[in-house]
């Protein structure tokens, strides 16, 4: 599906931008990506940026939401001047294919701008295409991704540019990137009127200050709170002791867990079990990875310990949730 809102009255081409939707694709991602584009060419008054909708062997591709969106039927032909954002959502671990793949990986060959939205950062990364590489991810798929592919240099940013390669963390961080994408290209002038009009205020500070990390997303704000949790998801597969959390809070014993008590009504040892079992639940989700080495992964040095909390948990044992995750219930 092409669109082209404005009449280019500039010899210049416009920047060619493809986004290959995947199955169950994030909405929320792929309008964050496409609406500053979209202003950027209104408010210039000529169409700078140009982009299709694709995706493998169908005419409409649905989004996480159910919403289906008219594309290309198949995966168009990409130069080095093109730029090609895989756009993800939900399970998409499952939406690899080979052609797809090939299709990136030739794209890459080009010399094209290839970037992940939301969890299209997965496909990139199974695709060869992240090795060596800042990335970034939606937090629920952070624990899968660097346990799969250590080579990729996973942050906790809410976007990452990295050479020709880009990712988000899903959302509305695409705006952010988008921003940043305009601002490289046709500079930082109209990227900050595009952000005007998206209401889209002090965008230096979201684009360096905004992460995706454990704190923040708990909308922690408790300065000694926020540093203790930062180090137990920093340190999920070797636990730290309350003795060493403690101290990385500057705090006693007591006191941390008066903090944790008082703004969590949990010990700072439940908390950070907690913490362990949901990074464990994500991964059997979204890997093929063994039970054993998710437990490992988790900092469960006895799989029977780690089976018997997880089921205290979730009410299945380990290998009941992979059955299920693998039969689609």
């Amino acid at each position: 599906m092409a669109v082209n809102q404005v009449p280019n009255s500039d010899h210049s081409a416009p920047r060619k931008l493809f986004f290959l939707l995947l199955p169950e694709f994030s909405l929320l991602s792929l309008c964050s990506a496409l609406e500053p584009l979209r202003i950027a060419n209104r408010i210039a008054e000529r169409t700078l940026f140009d982009w299709e909708l694709c995706a493998e062997d169908q005419q409409l591709a649905q989004s996480s939401l159910g919403i289906s969106i008219p594309v290309l039927s198949s995966l168009p032909a990409v130069t080095n001047s093109d730029t090609v954002f895989v756009c993800g959502g939900t399970n998409v671990e499952k939406t690899t294919s080979k052609r797809t793949l090939n299709w990136l990986r030739k794209a890459a060959r080009q010399g094209a701008v290839i970037g992940g939205l939301c969890t299209g950062t997965y496909i990139l990364a199974v695709a060869g295409l992240m090795t060596g590489k800042r990335a970034t991810i939606h937090w629920e798929n952070q624990d899968s991704l660097a346990e799969l592919f250590p080579d990729v240099v996973l942050t906790k940013s809410a976007f990452v540019v990295d050479g020709n390669r880009m990712s988000t963390a899903g959302g509305v961080a695409s705006i952010g990137m988008m921003l940043d994408y305009i601002s490289t290209h046709e500079g930082p002038d109209l990227a900050h009127k595009v952000s005007e009009q998206l209401m889209y205020s002090h965008v230096r500070r979201i684009q360096f200050n905004s992460t995706t990390s454990a704190p923040d997303r708990g909308g922690i704000s408790h300065p000694k709170l926020k540093r203790a949790i930062q180090a137990m998801d920093d340190n999920l597969e070797n636990p730290l002791s309350v003795v060493e959390l403690a101290k990385f809070a500057n705090v006693s014993v007591r006191q941390l867990e008066r903090i944790f008590k008082r703004f969590l009504s949990q010990p700072p040892v439940r908390y950070y079990t907690e913490m362990r079992l949901q990074r464990a639940h994500n991964m059997l989700l979204q890997t093929d990875l063994p039970v054993l080495q998710i437990s490992l992964a988790c900092g469960f040095k006895s799989t029977s310990v780690f089976a018997m909390r997880y089921k205290q948990r979730f009410g299945l044992s380990p290998h009941q949730a992979l059955r299920a995750s693998q039969s689609g219930e």
